[in-house]
């Protein structure tokens, strides 16, 4: 077949527009719509004036400064340098701009600025597509990934670890300091290179050591990122963030298609995702300004504690526990029947155990203790499976939240929480892949939890 002829230097018969050299439903039209619908107050939300100075050089226009960001972050282009050369050669980023070329310097100060106020922008893009009725609220679920931070685990110590790093680096600073004094010589104007690193690192060192000593329940310090944290990762332990996010499925007969929304997210330096579940759930509602009918989350959520917030919220939630297997055994203290006109419990084998007292298991947790007799439970035949304690017999230990664990057990029994549960991993693990893989947020850029949870 013959071959099209191929000319580099080819001049247009017609000069296009900029608008024609982007297609029609380019994700980058999305953006600008998103921007340019924005009023007064929003900006102002955002702390941006977008009138502009009366005097004065002409500054870009935040509209373009905003849409190269978002764009950026869609595309998983997350730094100022990358971003000013899509600017310059890329047609999207040239349309988005009106064919204007910020540098990576204008571009930084204006992140810099105001990236801690663009969360704003997320509730704002989830509430229109709810009055859209784009999103689902029959199901949302919550799960979190691990997100390594600017930092190497290896920069990470603990008390111990920063005692014997101080030393080294004392004797390191004794021995340079001792070699720069040697001979006649005057001394230089400014500490040598070598030196003024150690100094710079006692510094860090001691600043560690403060922080551990002050903070309670802190046990180690990452010197390159004070507040990223050793997590265990599917890479093995990182020094990292906690990422969060509730997904919602799209309505597939209004959006046409089907997808995934995220309604909302944080970034926390705490490896465990108990604590998390409550805030992600109010903060999904702030945004959608509705709560969803049903909530999915792992067991890593699971806690007597969460089950009765979300019954105080009345909201219906899916969660298995970590003590699954245990809940299968025949002794479990699900299978002690409580008698309240008695205040007793009662086993399989029909032995009573009374109130013998309260343990108290941490500060804020009491637990009743019921106990059977150790002469009868030593002769019940169950003795050995149920329990092995000859001199005082069987033990239950029952919290503040025991009404609605087992409960909550009961419900995720049926088949109704079963089949809802199994939605779980079609929610948040693929908004988790295409974050992490297309638009390449393994890696925080920045340092600082108020930082990272801003990117």
């Amino acid at each position: 077949m013959p071959l099209r002829p191929l000319n580099r230097e080819q001049s247009w018969l017609f000069p296009p527009t900029l608008d024609e050299l982007l297609p029609e439903n380019h994700p980058a039209r999305f953006v600008a719509a998103l921007v340019d619908g924005l009023d007064r107050a929003n900006w102002a939300e955002v702390g941006i004036d977008i009138d502009g100075e009366p005097l004065g050089s002409p500054a870009y226009h935040p509209r373009g400064l905003l849409s190269v960001w978002l764009y950026g972050f869609t595309t998983g282009v997350r730094s100022s340098r990358k971003l000013e050369a899509a600017c310059r050669d890329q047609i999207p980023y040239l349309w988005l701009t009106g064919w204007q070329h910020p540098d990576h310097n204008t571009l930084w100060r204006f992140y810099g600025e105001h990236r801690g106020a663009m969360r704003v922008l997320l509730k704002r893009t989830v509430r229109t597509a709810v009055a859209m009725g784009l999103v689902d609220l029959a199901v949302q679920a919550v799960d979190g990934t691990k997100v390594m931070a600017n930092a190497a685990k290896d920069r990470t110590y603990d008390a111990a670890q920063l005692e014997r790093l101080l030393e080294r680096t004392e004797a390191a600073i004794a021995e340079l300091e001792a070699q720069n004094e040697a001979g006649d010589d005057a001394p230089p104007p400014r500490l040598p290179e070598q030196l003024s690193r150690a100094h710079k690192l006692r510094e860090k060192v001691l600043e560690a050591m403060e922080r551990v000593s002050r903070e309670e329940g802190l046990e180690r310090s990452n010197l390159t990122d004070e507040d990223a944290e050793l997590m265990k990762s599917r890479q093995g332990i990182v020094a990292g963030y906690n990422a969060q996010a509730m997904v919602a499925p799209l309505d597939s007969n209004k959006a046409q298609a089907s997808g995934l929304l995220v309604t909302a997210a944080d970034v926390v330096n705490d490896p465990d995702d108990h604590a998390q579940l409550i805030p992600m759930m109010e903060q999904a509602q702030d945004n959608t300004g509705e709560p969803a009918e049903m909530t999915l989350a792992d067991a890593g959520y699971h806690s007597g504690a969460n089950l009765q917030a979300c019954a105080e919220r009345d909201q219906q939630v899916v969660m298995p526990e970590v003590q699954d297997k245990a809940l299968r055994q025949p002794y479990h203290k699900d299978r002690f029947t409580y008698d309240d006109t008695t205040d007793s419990y009662t086993c399989p084998q029909g032995q009573q155990l009374r109130f013998a007292g309260i343990k108290q298991r941490t500060a804020r947790l009491s637990m009743r203790v019921y106990r059977a007799s150790g002469a009868v439970c030593r002769v019940c035949p169950a003795f050995g499976v149920c329990t092995t304690d000859r001199r005082q017999g069987r033990a239950l230990e029952i919290g503040p939240y025991e009404a609605v664990l087992r409960s909550h057990r009961d419900w995720m029994a049926t088949d109704e929480a079963r089949d809802a549960y199994r939605q779980r991993k079609e929610l948040p693990e693929p908004a988790f892949g295409i974050i992490k893989e297309q638009q390449q947020a393994r890696r925080f850029l920045l340092r600082g939890l108020t930082n990272v949870n801003a990117e």
